[in-house]
């Protein structure tokens, strides 16, 4: 095994934003079948450690794969549109105006019901932005333009973790 391949070469994968999750999870069992430390220890210590090294960047390569917002920020890299997460937070004033009326009305929230409306608007959202990363990735080949995209869901992917701890709260 070559330690250079991308996610996509090692997992057999289409180097695209679309794919399959039940594919990506019965190749990381192959995968780990194939490079499990135990399998080698009849080679030896050297060829356990190797092995376990594999089984570490087999994970890190599903880790990343598995996630839609991580494969899409991995795919943006790949093709030279770094997502710079902690210096570009730079977003379109509509974006913006969504995001502070969601945040008004987190705040406004006093129910269950409220909280899991709130939670439907984001979740519509996000699988739109996703369907755009996509169009963007897949389609339009244009990783700029969805490095943006990425930026702006994890935005998205953060409140809707605000609207779960809110709703814990609710539920103390």
């Amino acid at each position: 095994m070559d330690l250079s391949t991308t996610d996509f070469q090692l997992f057999g994968l289409p180097q695209r934003f679309a794919q399959e999750r039940a594919e990506i999870d019965a190749r990381w069992k192959e995968l780990q079948r194939e490079a499990h430390p135990d399998k080698f220890a009849a080679e030896g210590a050297a060829a356990q450690r190797v092995a376990l090294q594999w089984s570490v960047r087999i994970n890190e390569a599903y880790q990343r794969l598995k996630d839609p917002l991580r494969r899409a920020e991995y795919l943006c890299e790949l093709r030279g549109a770094p997502i710079e997460k902690h210096s570009n937070t730079a977003m379109p004033g509509e974006f913006l105006m969504e995001q502070m009326d969601w945040r008004e009305a987190l705040d406004e929230a006093d129910s269950e019901e409220e909280l899991d409306a709130l939670s439907d608007r984001v979740l519509a959202r996000r699988r739109e932005m996703l369907q755009r990363i996509q169009e963007l990735l897949d389609v339009q080949d244009d990783p700029r333009g969805a490095a943006q995209q990425v930026r702006a869901l994890m935005f998205v992917e953060r409140f809707g973790a605000d609207i779960e701890d809110r709703l814990a709260q609710l539920g103390q």
